[in-house]
């Protein structure tokens, strides 16, 4: 089974406004759910939802002082049947994208406390969204991942577990997707794992600061305050970011924290616990003095009593460590010891720390063309028909059957009577693997495609539609044909000979005008 990407640690403060300098250096997509225009904070523009997401409800939700206004509006899905509720957003192929999810309750739906559901990201289950005791607060919370996109498109979407109550909604308030620089937490293979941000801090600042993008980060990266009490200092030099491979904002290194000369300098940081993992540990340095030939700060870095690192020379052009897949449990300890000698203490500015998640595997991209082609074929398919088709296992779309494995595929489709109007795409001929299609009772119009390449369909079922033209003569030589039921449509011309074979249970009539050849 695959665990779930674990919660973000961190909450957004309502009360303080969210600026961002240098809008012109963020790309990617910042979506304000539920609004009905655009939104402006400091230098960014939060977009209106509605290219992004085929089902829902906007609401508005009480601003108190100081909310920004993204988190002044929301969407909610109240449609129990669907499966899953999608954002599916245009991304390029293999890319890396940082993916960022927030909410805020405030009652929409009368209630006092906040609905819990599951997040799904790129058909994984992500995490549950439980904001309960953060709008206990007064605060909104949000998660936080880096993935890379499979296709064309980036899906982030909600779902119902066993934790929602059932007059409850999902919501969102807002989603940001910014595409990473390829040198950007590059150690990890995002062919097979995520990365699940637990915490990412800026160290000698108290509760009062939030470092965010105020900061300068032109991926958009959240930086919080942390502050344990240890000896701040402030940095008397600049970094260039773009030498470190995940080219952190240069205030992150404006401050830190130190200890005196000779002594090791302990930090229990993340603050929480953490379930045992593997995690991406990064951490960031730079000496605050002036520059000089004659300055050096050598120390030790150890996580947990295990070396992380030994003999760290920092300099004030700043350093950064990596772990890539650093195992961790419970109360982390980072311990930095000064070399022998050294003339000042060691000194920290910041960190981040990931957890590495195994992906639930994908569909295979024959299959995902194949039906989001039928999606766009039919004018009302189901609303939860967006996203990945097959996955999370639980989650695929209505009336999608599924295969398991590496790369999951579709077996079966049954739209029965769902009013689904529209035509049935060519693009089913990609379900290479599907052995039952069933689209009765519905309103599709229009002509069988070809299906020649479904040789594992036994049956095909398209009775009670308004489909005309031919039945394709490929029909006839599906080696594993049992049933083909196309009566009360309007189809014309002449029965493949195929068709007569004694195997094959074949019905067309009443309705329609065939004649046997």
């Amino acid at each position: 089974m695959v665990a779930p990407l674990s919660r973000v640690l961190a909450v957004l403060l309502v009360g303080l406004g969210l600026r961002v300098h240098g809008a012109d250096a963020l790309s990617g997509y910042q979506i304000n759910c539920g609004a009905g225009g655009e939104r402006v904070a400091g230098n960014v523009t939060w977009v209106p939802d509605g290219p992004f997401v085929r089902a829902g409800n906007a609401a508005a939700v009480p601003s108190p002082p100081g909310m920004p206004p993204m988190l002044a509006s929301l969407r909610y899905f109240p449609d129990a049947s669907a499966r899953k509720h999608c954002y599916v957003l245009p991304a390029a192929r293999k890319a890396k994208y940082l993916v960022r999810t927030t909410y805020y309750y405030g009652g929409f739906d009368g209630g006092e406390a906040p609905p819990v559901f599951d997040q799904i990201i790129e058909g994984t289950r992500w995490s549950e969204v439980d904001t309960a005791a953060d709008y206990a607060r007064g605060r909104a919370t949000y998660f936080e991942a880096v993935v890379r996109a499979t296709g064309r498109q980036v899906s982030v979407c909600l779902a119902r577990n066993a934790g929602t109550a059932p007059t409850s909604s999902p919501f969102i308030s807002a989603l940001e997707v910014v595409p990473l620089d390829d040198s950007v937490y590059n150690s990890t293979d995002f062919s097979s794992y995520a990365l699940s941000t637990i915490a990412r801090h800026s160290f000698g600042h108290d509760a009062s600061v939030l470092s965010h993008p105020d900061a300068g980060d032109q991926f958009s990266r959240y930086w919080e305050p942390y502050s344990d009490g240890s000896p701040v200092v402030e940095s008397q030099g600049s970094v260039a970011p773009a030498a470190l491979w995940n080219k952190p904002p240069e205030d992150v290194f404006r401050r830190g924290v130190t200890a005196s000369r000779g002594d090791a300098l302990e930090l229990q940081w993340p603050p929480a616990p953490l379930p045992k993992a593997s995690y991406y540990l990064a951490l960031y340095f730079q000496d605050n003095r002036a520059p000089s030939p004659l300055s050096w700060r050598v120390f030790d870095v150890a996580v947990n009593g295990q070396t992380f690192f030994a003999g760290l020379n920092v300099s004030t052009a700043g350093s950064m460590l990596y772990g890539a897949a650093w195992p961790l449990s419970g109360q982390t300890k980072i311990t930095l010891t000064p070399a022998p000698g050294s003339p000042v203490g060691p000194v920290i500015n910041a960190a981040e720390v990931m957890m590495v998640v195994p992906l639930g595997g994908r569909t295979h991209p024959r299959d995902v063309i194949g039906m989001e082609g039928l999606a766009r074929g039919f004018a009302n398919p189901p609303s939860d028909w967006s996203g990945d088709p097959c996955l999370p296992v639980g989650n695929s779309w209505t009336g999608v059957s599924c295969s398991q494995g590496a790369l999951a595929r579709v077996t079966a489709l049954n739209l029965t009577n769902f009013s689904v109007g529209g035509s049935i795409s060519d693009h089913i001929a990609n379900l290479t693997a599907i052995s039952s299609v069933w689209l009765v009772g519905n309103n599709l119009t229009g002509p069988i495609p070809v299906m020649s390449s479904l040789h594992h369909s036994a049956s095909l079922h398209l009775e009670d539609n308004q489909l005309t033209g031919p039945i394709p003569p490929s029909l006839g030589d599906l080696p594993r044909l049992q049933e083909l039921f196309v009566q009360n449509n309007n189809l014309q011309g002449s029965i493949p000979i195929g068709l007569n074979r004694t195997s094959i249970t074949f019905k067309y009539t009443p309705g329609n005008n065939l004649n046997q050849q």
